[in-house]
């Protein structure tokens, strides 16, 4: 014990010393002092960041408490469900059993914030949320027969219908933006971007069902919440074709649209993150990961769609130049967030199609882009 004691203290004075040694830079023969891969970490990674884009997207519409109170228990369960061996379904029953009592307690509260026009199909969604095939009782039943895989296939049904309920709840903006920012285009709830893809030297995308394919589809749901002034922009340039005909190049873990459009096709917007826990988007400020910050629609998600910087200040964004991240948890620090998080406006995600975006290549064509649903939630400034 004696010489543990002793021990204990050299080690921690030997770690404090070597962290604050130069290191060599072998590309030159001088000493000088490089950044140890450990400041690189991030620190205190937050485990429950979202790893698909449709749990993202359906985290950052802004419903009524009630709602989020529900949604927030369910998504408990998907983590309960990772826990190995023995699950807790005790736990699992006990919340959907809570969320059972909100949904019918709260039945008015819940119907009150949604739109006249829309009030009959949200109190059938709601029936639906209770007793339907992808409610809240069957889910019960699910966890009572303690089967983790129908457990986890009822769960995402149920989540599918809270995520309905809470778009009825949710027509518009959540907040007031900026006057000075009222002069761009703004996406004022969500919408859906389609892509055709064509190979750009002539060969063909993998086969479905035994037939080559010269083109192949991608849909990507675009963020008004979260990102409206971003969304607004991409979505008008969108219609006005600006991205038919250009090309694509692959470079670090991203599918960048080639900086080819005419420099007045799109809006210089600024950098817009929306940080988790706040009520309205940050603008021209990065997040500090290291310091706990992380935003409602991560970067940390395969197929993850964001605008490059502004080529003058990363204050703003590019006006067109727009990427579809390819994360990969080998290259990203602890708790598998990107070392790139929070430092681009994160405006969607890429909902059909993901099996696509590994095989495109540096010289692929998006041979048009289409705004598919969502037109009526754009809104333009007024000209002058």
């Amino acid at each position: 014990m004696k010489q543990l004691k002793t021990l204990i203290p050299m080690v921690l004075v030997s770690v404090q010393i070597t962290f604050l040694l130069p290191l060599v830079d072998s590309s030159s023969d001088s000493w000088s002092y490089i950044t140890p891969p450990a400041r690189a970490v991030l620190y205190s990674p937050d485990t429950k960041v979202p790893r698909t884009g449709e749990v993202a997207l359906r985290k950052s519409i802004p419903a009524n408490p009630n709602m989020k109170a529900i949604q927030d228990s369910l998504e408990d369960i998907s983590y309960l469900l990772r826990i190995p061996q023995r699950k807790p379904y005790g736990t699992m029953e006990g919340n959907v059993k809570k969320v059972l009592k909100i949904a019918v307690d709260e039945k008015d509260a819940i119907l009150a914030s949604i739109p006249p026009e829309l009030k009959e199909r949200g109190s059938l969604v709601h029936a639906s949320l209770i007793d339907g095939k992808a409610g809240l009782q069957a889910l019960l039943q699910s966890i009572k027969e303690q089967d983790a895989d129908k457990v986890s296939v009822s769960l995402a049904s149920t989540l599918d219908t809270v995520a309905e309920l809470e778009l009825l709840q949710a027509p518009g903006l959540s907040f007031l933006l900026p006057k000075q920012y009222m002069q761009y285009p703004r996406l004022s709830g969500r919408g859906t971007v389609e892509f055709t893809i064509e190979k750009g030297d002539g060969s063909t995308f993998s086969p479905v069902r035994g037939e080559e394919r010269k083109t192949a589809t991608i849909q990507v749901v675009i963020d008004g919440y979260s990102t409206p002034l971003t969304a607004g922009n991409f979505a008008k340039l969108v219609m006005d074709g600006a991205y038919n005909g250009i090309k694509l190049n692959c470079i670090n873990q991203a599918i960048i649209s080639d900086n080819g459009l005419d420099k007045n096709s799109g809006y210089s917007v600024p950098l817009e993150i929306m940080p988790s826990g706040q009520f309205e988007p940050l603008y021209k400020t990065k997040l500090s990961v290291q310091d706990g910050e992380l935003p409602v629609l991560p970067l940390s998600v395969y197929g993850a769609v964001a605008m490059a910087h502004n080529e003058d200040s990363e204050e703003y964004s590019s006006p067109d130049q727009f990427f579809f991240y390819l994360y990969d948890k080998r290259s990203a620090g602890l708790g598998g967030i990107s070392f790139d998080e929070g430092q681009f406006s994160v405006f969607g995600y890429t909902t059909i199609g993901r099996d696509i975006l590994p095989e495109i290549k540096s010289g692929d064509v998006i041979r048009s882009a289409k705004l598919i649903e969502g037109q009526d939630r754009l809104v333009l400034p007024k000209e002058s």
